[in-house]
């Protein structure tokens, strides 16, 4: 019985641990960053716990500064301009259209320098010009899409007849209709009518297309020769 007992304790061995140049090369590794090894009981083998965060540092290296961008154009003060000054007054300085389309100021810039000098003279001197142009392209969205365009005529005129009843029923025959039903009754004709007609992509593609022109010719039109001298003079 003696002999089987310590057979027994001879198969029962306690698993073998990591001896420390093991961990001093698992530590120093560095193609294996934050490696555990783990040891099995039946056969002497190591699995290693990898673990990668490579989402933060791929994020960072393709992230664009879109901020950088924008105030080298002064993106922010021109639309602040925009929305303060009156329709009106922004029509009013409207550029003749022998200078904007003055072909024979048309060049490509030679860096990006000169591309952000003409688009911020461009955009302040045809700022009238390039709304007009924007309006343009908006009635053009409007019209090849006539479902968008009957729905906002739609309601346009539904919430104009619907304020002209001042809070008064609308009465057709012996039917009986309060203002909050005549509300109700636009926005269920309106709403489905206006996600059928893909209100999103005119949007986007208004977006692209008045970016497109106005960017482009803002940054192909060159500017004046006194303008140009006086910038180089600064």
């Amino acid at each position: 019985m003696s002999d089987l007992r310590v057979l027994a304790r001879s198969h029962h061995r306690s698993p073998p641990t990591a001896t420390s140049t093991e961990t001093r090369f698992l530590s120093s590794n560095p193609f294996l960053p934050h490696a555990t090894p783990t040891w099995h009981s039946k056969r002497r083998t190591t699995t290693y716990n990898l673990t990668y965060s490579t989402d933060t540092v791929t994020m960072s290296r393709i992230s664009i500064p879109i901020d950088v961008l924008t105030s080298r154009l002064n993106m922010g003060e021109r639309f602040q301009n925009f929305r303060s000054g009156s329709i009106a007054n922004r029509f009013s300085n409207l550029r003749p259209l022998s200078e904007f389309f003055d072909f024979k100021r048309l060049s490509k810039p030679q860096n990006f320098a000169e591309m952000q000098s003409r688009v911020n003279y461009n955009l302040g001197h045809f700022s009238s010009n390039y709304a007009v142009v924007f309006v343009m392209l908006c009635i053009y969205a409007l019209l090849t899409n006539p479902w968008l365009l009957f729905d906002i005529v739609f309601v346009v005129a539904g919430m104009w007849f619907i304020g002209k009843l001042d809070g008064r029923d609308l009465e057709i025959g012996q039917h009986r209709f309060t203002t909050s039903q005549l509300y109700t009754g636009l926005y269920v004709v309106a709403i489905p009518i206006g996600l059928f007609s893909s209100p999103f992509l005119t949007v986007m593609w208004l977006i692209g297309a008045s970016g497109l022109v106005i960017i482009g010719h803002a940054s192909l039109m060159d500017k004046p020769i006194d303008e140009a001298f006086s910038g180089e003079a600064v």
